[in-house]
């Protein structure tokens, strides 16, 4: 390891002012121009990096990029890979760099000038969209399906955030008919709420909203660091993949039992190319199938990582479970560092999901009780 506990614990203690301070710096905002499951909160990966040595920083289950931000925020190079073209999306886009001119000339350019492509048809979309607001929805679809650009992964990005949320009384910042922000409702559900209600959608100029997106989110972005973001699956991952090697692993694995990923997401999944309806084949999730089966998943993503990291790299991890399934997140998180090259240094609680911006308070289906989680730190084994 690079900095002893001693070193990083007081590191860790001098960031609390440092965080607390930076909670309404508007260099944040760019962290959440999408909703997304976030297994933790920005603040855990900036702990973890407070005064420790630069080196290039990996998360092998990115999700929408927590860790690779706050990689940026303290100018340590960064890579996230993630299996979830969702996820990997809004990702990129903590990474990038543009400006609010160059996103809305973009956005402007796509709606006035692309043909809207092919536009879905049936009653969930004559409900949950204007038909103009669909057709510029459209026109960005097949504009953004081939992303060149920083301004591109970004203007996608932004979209994926206002595709759907509430109708608010003001201006609009959503594009969709009433529905919630960070999932979207099945179809069947959503029209038979819109029916019983006599919610009518109505126009909203996808121009305008974006472009009073990006004045919120763009007003200041942090320096732009080396790094990318890969779509992959991290159980593949070989030592050729990556040029650099990585001195620092945080991350959080799917906790196990997870499997709505891509169908809780499916409209914005439609967005990024996929069919225009709920598509439950989309949801890869680590050894879905038995708990040995994702343990054996997970081991394998940790021996893989441990070849792409330099000698001595620290390896931190945020795990719990969910409710319906019984599991001790500490014995399944052990049992996957079983036979790797990683050596456990120290475990500490977490707290609760419910002490912070974690996915069981994004999500209606855990929020029957909170769930404990733990931070796992263990070291890479000299060869």
């Amino acid at each position: 390891m690079h900095a002893n506990r001693t070193d990083r614990d007081v590191a860790a203690s001098n960031m609390e002012p440092w965080l607390k301070r930076r909670c309404s710096d508007p260099q944040l905002r760019l962290n959440a121009i999408s909703p997304y499951y976030t297994m933790f909160p920005l603040a855990f990966p900036l702990r973890v990096l407070a005064g420790a040595e630069r080196g290039w920083v990996l998360d092998p289950f990115c999700g929408r990029g927590t860790t690779n931000f706050a990689a940026r925020l303290v100018g340590f190079p960064t890579v996230g890979v993630d299996i979830n073209p969702i996820a990997v999306a809004i990702a990129q886009a903590k990474l990038a760099s543009t400006t609010v001119h160059g996103v809305v000339a973009r956005c402007q350019q796509i709606v006035e000038s692309e043909a809207p492509g092919d536009v879905p048809d049936g009653e969930f979309w004559r409900w949950c969209f204007h038909q103009k607001t669909l057709e510029d929805v459209c026109r960005l679809r097949q504009a953004l399906s081939d992303v060149q650009t920083e301004e591109d992964i970004v203007l996608r990005a932004l979209v994926l955030g206002v595709l759907h949320g509430p109708r608010n009384k003001g201006l609009p910042s959503y594009l969709s008919n009433q529905m919630p922000r960070t999932y979207a409702t099945k179809p069947d559900a959503a029209v038979r709420y819109w029916k019983s209600r006599e919610i009518h959608p109505v126009y909203v100029d996808v121009l305008d909203v974006v472009r009073r997106r990006a004045e919120h989110v763009l007003s200041h972005v942090p320096d732009k660091v080396p790094g990318f973001v890969r779509l992959a699956d991290s159980r593949t991952l070989a030592p050729d993949d990556f040029a650099m090697r990585f001195r620092y692993v945080i991350t959080s694995p799917p906790y196990f039992g997870m499997k709505t990923y891509v169908s809780d997401h499916w409209l914005r999944h439609w967005f990024l190319g996929g069919p225009p309806y709920v598509d439950y084949a989309s949801d890869p999730q680590l050894g879905r199938p038995s708990l040995p089966a994702f343990i054996e998943g997970l081991r394998e993503v940790w021996t893989r990582v441990s070849q792409v990291c330099e000698p001595g790299a620290l390896l931190v991890v945020r795990f719990g479970a969910i409710p319906s399934y019984e599991v001790d997140p500490v014995e399944v998180l052990r049992a996957s560092l079983s036979g790797t090259p990683w050596k456990e240094r120290r475990l500490c609680d977490a707290g609760s999901a419910s002490n912070g911006r974690r996915q069981a308070d994004q999500f209606q289906f855990v929020r029957s009780r909170s769930t404990l989680e733990v931070d796992l730190y263990a070291s890479l084994e000299e060869a």
